[in-house]
């Protein structure tokens, strides 16, 4: 009896064994799983966002933001906190905040360190966010004319070409440059009416720059930012 009873103690402790290496077989394969099927999300997703030519990107994005605004009456009326919503979810994963803020600064871009850096793309892009935002709070129907698009084989640097039609007015040229990169085409500057809305600043930074150094232009941006931000409350 007792050699049966450790006979039945051994046989349970090897099925105690197998059971355990038979969950750490199946957690491993599970693991596995998981990040192949993440890795094939993240490959399509990707992937999609290179297939999409950058004249499709662009049209794509303005088609829905104004979209949007034709029927969210908040919006048309200046809710400042629903234009933003709509801005962040649209249209900044579309733009490269950090090389507009290069182009803006120009040669100084070099003068800030890492953490300037990281608070110069951070204060910039706030402002760009908000006079964006001011522009769609002003829209009144206007629609967009998209011009024909033609890119070589191989390019990673290309302009897109639209007007802005407004009744009783003349078309207003709206322009965008734009890169290619590992996730896809990003907008780096937009160009009103033949002015580059990012270049546009770089006087007004060099300026601060050589009279308060990179830190008085980080202030500086803050300050108008806080006003932005005053002014619509």
């Amino acid at each position: 009896m007792m050699v049966i009873r450790l006979d039945l103690k051994m046989m349970n402790k090897g099925v105690d064994r197998m059971l355990f290496a038979c969950l750490k077989t199946v957690s491993t394969v599970v693991k596995s799983l998981f990040a192949i099927f993440a890795g094939l999300v993240l490959f399509c997703s990707s992937a999609l966002a290179q297939a999409e030519a950058p004249d499709v990107m662009v049209k794509r994005v303005t088609e829905d933001v104004l979209s949007i605004v034709r029927q969210d009456k908040d919006i048309q009326s200046g809710n400042t906190k629903k234009v933003l919503e709509l801005v962040e979810a649209k249209v900044l994963p579309n733009f490269n905040f950090q090389r507009m803020t290069a182009l803006a600064m120009g040669r100084d871009w070099k003068k800030a360190s890492a953490e300037q850096k990281k608070q110069l793309v951070d204060e910039f892009k706030t402002l760009l966010v908000r006079t964006y935002s001011n522009a769609l709070t002003g829209y009144k129907n206007q629609t967009v004319r998209y011009k024909p698009f033609k890119m070589q084989d191989g390019a990673d640097d290309v302009v897109v070409k639209t007007e802005v039609v407004q009744s009783g007015s003349k078309p207003i040229q709206l322009d965008y440059s734009l890169e290619k990169r590992s996730d896809g085409w990003k907008v780096y500057d937009v160009i009103v009416a033949g002015v580059s809305l990012v270049t546009n600043y770089r006087d007004t930074f060099n300026q601060e720059v050589r009279t308060n150094g990179v830190d008085g232009l980080i202030q500086m941006l803050a300050s108008k930012n806080k006003q932005l931000e005053s002014a619509k409350k």
